[in-house]
This record gives C-alpha cells, sequence and structure tokens, in this order.
C-alpha cells in the first residue's frame, strides 16, 4: 500500500491572509497585488504573526499506516482530526510494507541510518491476516479482534485545519530527524497547500523543506 494525501477542500487563498492582517487599519484589496502584499506575507511570516494565515483552511484526507499517523496525530493546535475505526469496520486489512529495511542509526536522535536491510515478512502479515480473520468467524468482536494488528495496518482520516497549523506541522515532519515515511505525507500536505496558497506557503515553510527543484 502506498502513503497518500488528497486535498478534499480548502478555504480561502493569499488575499485572504493580506486582508486578515490589513483589517487592522480598516483596508482591504479585492485582488492580489504581486508586489506589496507578497512583501506584507513575507514580512508576516517572517516575524511570526501566525494570525493571519489562520484564517485560511485545508481539508486533507490521508492514507498511511498507523505508525505513521500516530506520529502526526501529536499536532492538535488549529486542526482536527477524525478517523477510520476498526472497532466498526471489519474489512481485510491492509499493511504498509517497505521494500526494504533501513538500518538503526548509530545517532539515538535519529531513528534509522541510509543503511539497507532486506528482510521477507510476507509469511508474518499472511499470519496476522488469517487470525484476525479467524477471530471474526468465532465470533470475536472487532473492536477486540483488531488488538492482534500491528503498527503497519493501514488508516486513513480527514485532517482539517488552519493554514498556519500546517505549516508548524509541516516543518517539523520534513525535518532531517523525522521518520521517513512521515516525511512523505508532510511532503505531500506541503505540496498541496504551496499549490493553493503559493505566496503564504513560500514564506511559511522553511525554504530548506521547500520541494522546487
Amino acid at each position: 500500500m502506498t502513503l497518500s494525501v488528497s486535498l478534499v477542500d480548502k478555504m480561502g487563498d493569499d488575499t485572504t491572509v493580506v486582508n486578515s492582517a490589513r483589517v487592522s487599519f480598516g483596508k482591504r484589496v479585492d485582488q492580489f497585488r504581486e508586489n506589496e502584499d507578497e512583501k506584507l506575507i513575507k514580512y508576516l511570516a517572517s516575524n511570526n504573526h501566525w494570525s493571519p494565515f489562520s484564517h485560511c483552511f485545508l481539508q486533507f484526507h490521508v492514507k498511511a499506516p498507523i505508525f505513521v499517523a500516530r506520529q502526526l496525530a501529536k499536532h492538535q493546535v488549529g486542526l482536527a482530526w477524525n478517523e477510520i475505526s476498526r472497532r466498526y469496520v471489519d474489512t481485510e486489512p491492509q499493511f504498509y510494507t517497505p521494500s526494504v529495511w533501513r538500518k538503526k542509526a548509530d545517532d539515538k536522535k535519529q531513528g534509522s541510518s541510509n543503511e539497507e536491510i532486506k528482510y521477507d515478512i510476507s509469511g508474518t502479515m499472511k499470519y496476522v491476516t488469517e487470525t484476525y480473520n479467524n477471530l471474526l468467524d468465532e465470533g470475536v468482536a472487532p473492536e477486540m479482534a483488531r488488538m492482534i494488528l500491528p503498527l503497519s495496518l493501514m488508516t486513513e482520516w480527514y485532517w482539517s485545519g488552519s493554514l498556519a497549523a500546517f505549516a508548524r506541522a509541516s516543518n517539523l515532519r520534513l525535518a532531517d530527524s523525522s521518520q521517513k515515511e512521515t516525511q512523505l505525507i508532510a511532503q505531500q500536505i506541503s505540496n498541496l497547500a504551496a499549490e493553493h496558497f503559493p505566496i503564504s506557503w513560500k514564506y511559511l515553510i522553511l525554504s530548506k523543506w521547500s520541494n522546487d527543484d
């Protein structure tokens, strides 16, 4: 299974940001002014004036393994989260399986190194799936049968919140110290945000995390 992010909905644009900032002076614009308004957005982002960016919203549908979801769920401020529940769903479980396994890093602050190890877990996943289905066939409640499923189980959720909140989450989860699978989700979110809020995202997201190459 692949990790994926799709944009469900969005509210506002770069003009929303500048109007939210300029309302203090009773001013607004109907159309984004390339030089003047970009200069304002750059100033707001550089000086940590987050509130104007909080009037723009994004909603994503994300599919990722549970271990990635639990890392991202730590970001709560300005964000809302609703996830599929295996208390009610008993469909065939799907798992995320990497093509290679990364070796443990010597530095404890890094979860893994770039050195790769090959290891086949297909037999284990087959056994887990069969055991799960056997429990359901015996009449065990899905909310209990799910406890044998590993952290590689794919999950999905709607993730909604302000542009400012997603920028904070993306800057943290695109860092080199973040788990690579989590970085993949953060990068997809960043790409979608940049598509719809190009000027704001340009200054909100740290330049070294941008995907302009």
